[in-house]
């Protein structure tokens, strides 16, 4: 059991100018609120005196050897002692003398409760115009279509959630992107989530942000995409399927003439590109799915069906079949060339049309004769008491 109701957690590295009052703060709401609770301050290695600050104002105070924002989080996670945890930064941007909102969610019974700075309130100068305009819209946007999920604000920084819930999940993120990761599997593992109106003021400290346009925010899309395989392989992979096979099917025989525009061979060529594209980016799609099923990193793994049934012989068929066809197309193309004992010179158009096509056709098939075998390995079962493993 819980030795507290309520942990208010903060992960701190060098805010020596503001940790004091926020941890005075966070002690105020609970005595207000008449919330049995802590304050824990996960110190990421700061060399200010933060840790002592945090102390003298009534915190508890743990050390993170691991650096990262997400490293931080978790090992304050780990060391909370309350039944709920509501995470905020140090450098006093967050009001944490209304956190009322978060705990009565909590207590309703939602798993993660996200705080949303656009429903509540974003002070002058308390982010930056790329990060208000651009980033976060663009970033929790993309979240909401790969996930499905209804969090308008993916990545604010006051958050609450049912401690042994957000354990349970095993986030592995050390830097910034553990705020995406957290909702991203939040959502994934079907956890009540909600979200409540909180302000942001402008931060209380002299120095620069932690926090770094470019790469944080890559590193959050970057996060983003690797949880999403259907996004990120397998839907771009069946738009260029399909865009190349019907226009490899319409130029194969003739010319295609469009206002004045024509569309001929060369074209084509491009369209046996986005084939060949598009069939590798379905591939990579496949192999990330069996891989998330075997290895559990995202719950409820499920493969397209037609992919289900792709076994290794299976593949192995289909694979010969289209390198064949390939060859046959080829030897064709040859035959027409020099079949009566003279290579007369060649028609462009003609051969083009066959040889292109089979081209395609062999290294489509060679890509699903390897992609077999690799899918063979991945499903391989090792016993638990396997030597070798």
């Amino acid at each position: 059991m819980s030795a507290y109701e309520l942990t208010i957690l903060m992960p701190c590295l060098d805010e020596a100018e503001t940790i004091g009052t926020c941890v005075a703060k966070a002690q105020a709401f609970l005595r207000e609120a008449g919330v049995h609770g802590e304050v824990l301050v996960a110190d990421n290695g700061s060399t200010d005196g933060s840790p002592d600050i945090a102390r003298a104002a009534g915190a508890r105070v743990v050390h993170v050897a691991r650096t990262g924002y997400g490293s931080a989080l978790r090992e304050g996670i780990a060391q909370a002692r309350g039944t709920y945890v509501v995470m905020g930064d140090a450098d006093d941007s967050y009001d944490l003398l209304h956190l009322q909102p978060f705990l009565d969610k909590l207590r309703e019974g939602y798993q993660l409760v996200m705080g949303n700075r656009f429903r509540g309130g974003i002070a002058p100068g308390a982010m930056p115009p790329l990060h208000r305009y651009v980033g976060n819209p663009v970033l929790s946007s993309v979240g909401r279509v790969f996930y499905g999920s209804k969090v308008g604000d993916f990545h604010c920084g006051l958050r609450g959630f049912h401690r042994a819930s957000i354990a349970d999940l095993h986030l592995r993120s050390t830097g910034m992107e553990y705020a995406s990761e957290m909702v991203v599997q939040a959502t994934l593992h079907g956890l009540r989530i909600t979200e409540v109106p909180t302000t942001l003021a402008k931060d209380g400290r002299d120095h620069r942000s932690h926090l770094r346009s470019f790469p944080d925010g890559w590193r959050h899309l970057k996060f983003l995409l690797m949880y999403s395989p259907n996004w990120l392989f397998f839907y771009p992979g069946y738009a260029l399927l399909a865009v190349g096979l019907i226009a490899m099917v319409l130029l194969e025989c003739t010319n295609v003439t469009w206002g004045a525009t024509t569309f001929s061979i060369h074209t084509l060529l491009y369209a046996a590109v986005c084939v060949v594209l598009g069939f590798a980016s379905v591939s990579y799609g496949y192999l990330t799915r069996l891989y998330a099923k075997q290895s559990g990193y995202i719950p409820d793994a499920k493969m397209p069906r037609a992919l289900e049934r792709l076994t290794l012989e299976r593949g192995i068929v289909a694979s010969l079949l289209l390198v064949a066809l390939g060859v046959g197309l080829s030897a064709y193309a040859v035959w027409l060339w020099g079949g009566d004992g003279v290579f007369k010179d060649l028609d462009p158009a003609q051969m083009m049309r066959l040889i292109i096509p089979a081209a395609a056709l062999m290294i489509v098939g060679a890509q699903l004769f390897f992609l077999s075998f690799f899918a063979g390995i991945l499903r391989i079962k090792h016993a638990e008491n396997d030597p070798e493993r």
